[in-house]
């Protein structure tokens, strides 16, 4: 392995003179985006039961979630244009305002439309963040960034929903929105004054690659096949299938060539987001089922290995954030490791002659692997990317995460549905969680595949 540039470990990297205000209003922005994450699960019973909306459950997700998708593309086409400010300013006054919306609706549509107002600016934000790390941070420091940046979704992943659930029963759900505002003016002034400060933005030639529409039926694909992921039946099959067909049309145009078939590079760099976000969302969303249905732990009780995941990954990336001689290609392939092992343990969770707590353990390593993984990404990402085509490129990489996610959720929901039920899913999980640890073992094999001129190196 090679070094260019200075080995010592940059000292005060985050609350230098020249970096804290970024730091600060980073950090917070990301930290009310996971608190409003976490908590809006826990309070979605009683608000929409109090709206009269139990029959649409399942839309306030769904809403933030295709207006998430279409901002990350147009966040991604602005940022090669403008650079990262007006997203970043407009992501946050957007986020602010669905805050506003949701906590003062009085009905469904009022709150459909103040969580597609949160998930647009959310998408906003998720890609002209990056953007700015990439103005703001040199390549050496930015895995202490990305390590910050971890970390401050792991206090809403512990305390978030418990949090939540008080607000909710104490002074009512509306303040589970209305609460987070006067946070995010702090944030929106925090990033006013970093805006000013950045260099004057050069429009990059990529501008024009992803357009309005691929975003809009990337966006209906991914609600499509996450819809039937949730609500599986043999209609859902059917949606579910014209949302593949949907998303194969979408990614031709919204990812760059070769990432499906992960060329050497930064192909591999974006398919590996998928792969790795797929495979671990995978073991998410059905674990609390296993824990309960096989296991016999309580509803409080069976979210607790999430917790652990949590805690696994924020010290996965602080310690690749202080390893900053590290090879982030060789990160990379450790983390795909450390996931397959972690998704190989959990395949005997689902088998009732197992202990429960051996999903405490998948957690913690599997983790781990993703503490180590995601940054790397998003290190490999920058240094990969031309400087004109960042935009483009980050937004490819959260879309990819989150088409991952949503196909092997949606496979998850399949096999529920036709090889097990969901009061008795052992040998569906079972089944998944063999697929997915083959996921992350081929995620094993592409990421040692590298340019001969990149492999290896530490810029």
């Amino acid at each position: 392995m090679t070094i260019t540039g200075d080995k010592a470990k940059p000292k005060g990297v985050l609350w230098t003179p020249e970096h804290r205000v970024t730091t600060f209003g980073l950090l917070l922005m990301v930290t009310l985006i996971a608190f409003e994450s976490m908590g809006v699960a826990t309070a979605m019973p009683t608000m929409v039961a109090d709206l009269d909306g139990l029959a649409l459950y399942a839309w306030p997700f769904t809403t933030f979630l295709v207006a998430s998708v279409v901002a990350t593309v147009l966040s991604g086409r602005l940022g090669d244009r403008k650079g990262p400010a007006p997203a970043l300013l407009a992501g946050t006054a957007l986020f602010a305002a669905g805050l506003l919306v949701a906590g003062l609706a009085h009905d469904m549509p009022l709150l459909l439309l103040g969580r597609g107002l949160q998930g647009f600016g959310s998408g906003l934000l998720l890609v002209s963040v990056s953007l700015l790390i990439a103005l703001t941070f040199s390549d050496r420091e930015r895995p202490v960034i990305y390590a910050a940046n971890a970390a401050a979704w792991v206090l809403p992943a512990v305390v978030g929903p418990s949090i939540a659930g008080v607000v909710t029963v104490g002074v009512g759900w509306r303040w589970v929105f209305l609460g987070l505002i006067p946070l995010t003016g702090i944030g929106l002034a925090l990033l006013v004054m970093v805006t000013r400060r950045l260099p004057a933005h050069v429009p990059g030639a990529s501008a024009s690659r992803a357009g309005v529409v691929p975003a809009v039926v990337a966006a209906l694909g991914v609600a499509a096949v996450t819809w039937a992921a949730q609500h599986p039946s043999l209609a859902a099959l059917a949606y579910g299938g014209a949302g593949l067909v949907a998303l194969a049309y979408a990614l031709r145009k919204l990812l760059p060539a070769g990432t499906l078939t992960s060329r050497p590079g930064l192909p591999t760099v974006i398919a590996s987001r998928g792969l790795i976000a797929g495979a671990y969302a995978g073991m998410e969303a059905y674990l609390p089922l296993t824990m309960t249905e096989v296991h016999g732990y309580s509803p409080a009780l069976a979210g607790l290995p999430l917790t652990v995941t949590a805690l696994g990954w924020s010290a996965g990336s602080m310690l690749q954030g202080r390893r900053l001689d590290w090879s982030r290609e060789t990160s990379l392939r450790a983390g795909f490791a450390l996931v397959a092992a972690g998704l190989a343990i959990f395949v005997f969770v689902p088998l009732p002659s197992f202990p429960g707590w051996m999903a405490f353990v998948a957690s913690a390593v599997g983790g781990a692997g993703m503490g180590i993984a995601m940054p790397a990404i998003s290190v490999l990402l920058l240094r990969y990317s031309p400087e004109a085509e960042r935009g483009f490129n980050t937004s490819a990489l959260q879309l990819g995460d989150w088409v991952g996610s949503a196909l092997t959720i949606g496979l998850g929901g399949v096999l529920l549905v036709s090889l097990a039920s969901a009061k008795e899913p052992s040998v569906a999980i079972l089944v998944l969680s063999v697929l997915l640890t083959g996921i992350a073992l081929l995620g094993v094999r592409l990421t040692g595949r590298w340019p001969s001129a990149m492999s290896g190196t530490t810029r």
